[in-house]
C-alpha cells in the first residue's frame, strides 16, 4: 500500500465549511470582546459594529454583503428573540407600576422625538419634508437590544429599570406606525383615516394576541405531558415565535405580541420561569451580538462622512432636546423623582430598531432611502456610544445604585 497516496486524501469540500470557521472564529471574539467591554465599561453592541464594519466592504473585504432585505428579516428574527427574553425577564406586579408612564412615553414620547427631529431637520438643513419626517419618525423609539443590555449589569431600583425595558418594548409599534406612514406617504396619498385605523390594529391586535399566545403557551407548560426540561424551553421559544407571527398575519404589532407573550408566560407558569429564562437570556445575547455585528456589515462608513454634520445635529438634539421633552410631557404627571427623570432622559438608548426601520425605505426604492439609513445609522452609533458608556457613571452621579444583596 502506498502510504503516500493516503496523505492527499480529504473529505468534500462543501460550501458551509467555510462559514462555519468564520463564525466559530468571531464568536471567539465576540465572547473575549464583550469580556474587554464590560471590564473598560463600554457597550459591547458598539465594538460589534465596529466589528462588522472592520471585516466588510469598506475594511477589511473579508467579507461582503449589501442584501438590505435580507438584512432586515435577519434582524427581525433577532429583535424577536431579544424582545421575547425582555417580556420572560419583566415581571407583571413590577410593570403594572409603570405601565402608565411607560405607555405614554412609548406614544406621546415618541411623536415628540419625531417631531422635535423633523423640525430641526426641515430648519437646519433644508430637506424635503417627507423625508425629515422619516428620519425622525425612525430614530423615534428607543431600542430594546440596546436597552435590554446596557441594564444589565446595572444596579437601579428595580421601577425605573422596568420603565425603562417596558417602554423600550412597547414603543416600537407606535414607530413603526409613523415610519410606514411616511415612506407611504412618499409613494402615495395617505389619509389620516388609514394611518389612525393602522394603529388601532398594530396595538389592538398586537396586545390581544401576544396575552392570548401567553396564556395558552403558560396552560401548555402547566399542563401537557411534556418529558424534560429541554422540551419545555423549546415550547417556550414556539410561543414566542407563535405570537410573533399570528400577530403580523392579522395585521398587529409582532414585536408588541412577542414582549407581552413572555411577560404572560412567566407570569401564568410560575414553575418554569428560571428554566426558561436561563435558556432565553443566552440566546438573546447571541441575538443582540449578531445583530449588531450583522448591521455593521450592511453599512459603507465611506459613505457616513457626507451626512456627519446632519447626524451629529440630530444626535445632539435628540439627547439634550428631544428627549428630555419626551420624557417631561409624558411623566410630569407621575411626580418622579428629578434624578430618575434625568437618568431615564440619557437612558433613551437608540440601537437596532432604528437601523432596521431605516431598511424600510431602502427596500421600497425611496429616493432618499440611503441618505435616511446613513443618518440613522449615523446616530445610533453615537447614541450607543456615547449614551450607552456612560450610563454607569451616571447612574452614580444621581444616586441611584442599589447595594448589592449579599
Amino acid at each position: 500500500m502506498d502510504l503516500g497516496s493516503l496523505a492527499v486524501l480529504r473529505g468534500p469540500d462543501l460550501a458551509i465549511d467555510a462559514l462555519i470557521l468564520q463564525i466559530g472564529a468571531l464568536l471567539v471574539v465576540g465572547v473575549v470582546a464583550t469580556g474587554l467591554a464590560q471590564r473598560l465599561r463600554f457597550p459591547s453592541l458598539v465594538l460589534f459594529l465596529a466589528l462588522g464594519m472592520l471585516v466588510a466592504d469598506d475594511g477589511l473585504a473579508w467579507i461582503r454583503f449589501d442584501d438590505a432585505e435580507l438584512a432586515q428579516n435577519l434582524s427581525v428574527l433577532a429583535l424577536v428573540v431579544i424582545l421575547f427574553d425582555g417580556g420572560l425577564s419583566t415581571r407583571w406586579p413590577s410593570m403594572r407600576s409603570v405601565l402608565a408612564p411607560a405607555s405614554l412615553l412609548a406614544t406621546v414620547g415618541v411623536a415628540v422625538t419625531a417631531s422635535v427631529i423633523a423640525g430641526t431637520l426641515l430648519v437646519g438643513f433644508g430637506i424635503p419634508t417627507e423625508t425629515a419626517w422619516l428620519i425622525g419618525a425612525v430614530v423615534a423609539s428607543t431600542d430594546a437590544a440596546a436597552v435590554f443590555a446596557a441594564l444589565r449589569h446595572l444596579a437601579l431600583p428595580t421601577r425605573l429599570r422596568e420603565l425603562l425595558q417596558v417602554e423600550s418594548g412597547l414603543n416600537d409599534p407606535m414607530a413603526i406606525l409613523l415610519t410606514v406612514g411616511f415612506v407611504e406617504a412618499q409613494r402615495r396619498g395617505v389619509t389620516a383615516d388609514e394611518w389612525l385605523l393602522f394603529g388601532i390594529r398594530q396595538l389592538g391586535l398586537g396586545l390581544l394576541v401576544g396575552v392570548a399566545i401567553g396564556a395558552v403557551g403558560a396552560w401548555a407548560l402547566e399542563h401537557l405531558p411534556i418529558p424534560g426540561a429541554a422540551l419545555h424551553t423549546v415550547l417556550a421559544t414556539a410561543v414566542g415565535a407563535g405570537a410573533y407571527g399570528l400577530a403580523v398575519v392579522v395585521g398587529g404589532s409582532g414585536f408588541l405580541a412577542v414582549f407581552l407573550a413572555g411577560v404572560v408566560l412567566v407570569e401564568r407558569a410560575p414553575r418554569f420561569r428560571r428554566r426558561v429564562q436561563a435558556f432565553h437570556a443566552s440566546l438573546a445575547m447571541g441575538a443582540e451580538l449578531g445583530l449588531f455585528f450583522l448591521l455593521g456589515i450592511l453599512v459603507f462608513p465611506s459613505q457616513l462622512a457626507g451626512v456627519a454634520t446632519e447626524a451629529i445635529t440630530v444626535a445632539v438634539v435628540l439627547v439634550l432636546v428631544a428627549r428630555p421633552l419626551a420624557v417631561v410631557s409624558s411623566m410630569a404627571w407621575f411626580r418622579w423623582p428629578a434624578n430618575e427623570l434625568a437618568f431615564v432622559s440619557w437612558a433613551g438608548l437608540r440601537g437596532a430598531v432604528p437601523i432596521v426601520l431605516a431598511t424600510f425605505p431602502l427596500t421600497v426604492g425611496h429616493p432618499d432611502g440611503q441618505l435616511v439609513f446613513d443618518v440613522v445609522f449615523f446616530v445610533v452609533l453615537l447614541s450607543a456610544t456615547v449614551q450607552g458608556a456612560t450610563l454607569s457613571p451616571l447612574s452614580r452621579r444621581l444616586g441611584l445604585v442599589q447595594p448589592e444583596r449579599t
